[in-house]
């Protein structure tokens, strides 16, 4: 049976010998054993990772950017790879998989460009042969904590930054999936880059609590639920960490009357249950704006009955198993609860035979406003139909959210679109597109609930994390002073 370790300066590293298990979300069966970091284990990568900091934050630009092109090349070139590790731990099937990988590598391309993204200004003349210009230098040791739904996805949106910038990092991967994350470092290494600024500490909350207060670990992402991001922004902002954690969400899909129901119903089926809908950006409510609802709600039963349940290396499914018998459960409960919807479609029926951790994708009419089912963050195969009577109700009831990550609009109307873009109190709006996750270039983030701390992921926001500025002052003496002169002469 495997065993996945930690990575710590350059090399697997054993740990003190807590485990836990894996399992093949298919079958139920156990796959492999991780370690689980202790204080110590924790103690040792951040060692390792000071050690080589100063190094590779002296390192050219032009020498960073030349390790993540590399990078890139040893991801492309091992991508299939990645994905089968994802589908045998996460359970989505291997395309989701492998889209994963390529939504990352846009976040890789993107630090290819560091040295155009650490480019600060000048201003010359400030006061007489004074000049002032600006700088933007790395932290330092920076960690990561990410989840199990984009075991690759997520920690691409945080180290390629963060390693470009000058930064050593310490990734702390979800223990439900944490394969991934040895490849990546594998991979790391191959590209030429120094033992120590890439490692990774597999474990649960003693690794997380002891990155949130080490006191060399300089700043932490983090991507979870709501209230783990509270507690991990919380603490670490205690212990004088710069912290930015993305929490929950609730993502709404607003249908006015003119949209086309036929997009929108391909749409909310791809929105709702891709990667199983364990997403923080799908959308798991749509809300249809009266007379369309019973029309839509047919059009998606009917794509829903299509759909292919099976295992992730199975090439004909679609959408796979949940990550643990846990969740499914617990997702799988929201079922049971006596509040007046109407069961369209039971994900609880017809799934794959053994003992793998199957729910079906599940479409629920006549949801209530303000029910569990409407508000709570399911993160499965859920999809809730909401009849609203208006425009003005549905934003309405997006904005009385707690969550504020993503939501969409599907109409025909510009001006409604336009209105919507204004009036929705969320960070991410999508105008006739489900799942609204910006390219590389811009940055990730929510509102309200959805994040805490004051700077997106990836893009400038990205950089602007994981650097600080520095402004400096100067003035030279003028070097005319006589003495032998060669060149043209001139009047002064």
């Amino acid at each position: 049976m495997k065993r996945v370790n930690h990575w710590i300066n350059g090399a697997p590293f054993e740990g003190a010998g807590r485990t836990a298990d894996i399992y093949n979300p298919a079958s139920g069966v156990v796959s492999g054993q991780v370690a689980l970091a202790s204080v110590e284990d924790v103690d040792a990568a951040v060692a390792a990772a000071s050690a080589a900091y100063p190094a590779w934050r002296d390192s050219s630009l032009v020498k960073r950017a030349q390790v993540l092109f590399n990078f890139r090349a040893l991801m492309y070139e091992h991508r299939d790879e990645l994905a089968a590790l994802i589908s045998a731990e996460h359970g989505k099937v291997h395309s989701d998989a492998l889209g994963e990988v390529a939504r990352g590598l846009e976040v890789v391309e993107f630090a290819c460009g560091i040295p155009h993204l650490l480019k600060g200004g000048f201003s010359e003349g400030v006061s007489t042969r004074v000049d002032s210009y600006s700088i933007r230098q790395p932290l330092g040791v920076v960690a990561g904590i990410t989840p199990f739904n984009f075991p690759a996805m997520v920690p691409m949106w945080m180290f390629p930054l963060a390693i470009a910038c000058g930064n050593a990092f310490i990734l702390k991967p979800s223990e439900k999936d944490p394969s991934a994350s040895l490849l990546m470092a594998r991979l790391w290494k191959e590209a030429g880059l120094p033992d120590g600024i890439f490692s990774v500490v597999q474990g649960d909350k003693v690794a997380v609590d002891r990155l949130l207060s080490h006191p060399d670990v300089r700043a932490l992402s983090f991507v979870g639920s709501t209230p783990i991001a509270r507690y991990v922004y919380e603490t670490g902002t205690a212990h004088g960490k710069r912290i930015q954690a993305l929490g929950g969400a609730k993502n709404h899909m607003l249908v006015l009357p003119d949209a086309d129901l036929d997009l929108v119903a391909d749409s909310a089926v791809s929105a709702g249950f891709g990667s199983a809908g364990e997403r923080c950006m799908a959308i798991s409510v749509v809300l249809a704006v009266d007379p369309i609802g019973d029309e839509l709600v047919s059009k998606i039963a009917s794509r829903v009955a299509q759909l292919k349940i099976g295992p992730g290396d199975n090439p004909e499914s679609e959408m796979g198993p949940l990550v643990t018998r846990e969740h499914r459960d617990k997702v799988a409960s929201y079922l049971d609860l006596d509040e007046g919807f109407k069961i369209i479609v039971d994900g609880r029926e017809g799934r794959p035979e053994g003992e793998g951790f199957w729910l079906g994708p599940t479409v629920l009419d006549h949801v209530q406003i303000g029910s569990r089912v409407h508000t709570e963050e399911i993160f499965g195969p859920v999809l809730s139909i909401v009849r609203v009577s208006s425009y003005e109700e549905g934003v309405e009831v997006i904005n009385a959210l707690e969550y504020g990550n993503g939501t969409a609009i599907f109409t025909n109307d510009g001006g409604a679109a336009r209105r919507f873009q204004n009036e929705v109190e969320v960070g991410m709006v999508g105008i006739n597109v489900p799942i609204p996750v910006p390219m590389a270039f811009y940055s990730f983030g929510g509102w309200k609930s959805s994040l805490f701390g004051d700077t997106h992921v990836h893009g400038t926001e990205g950089v602007h994390f994981y650097t600080r500025g520095k402004v400096v002052t100067s003035r030279w003496l003028d070097p005319s002073h006589g003495g032998v002169n060669l060149g043209f002469p001139t009047n002064k």
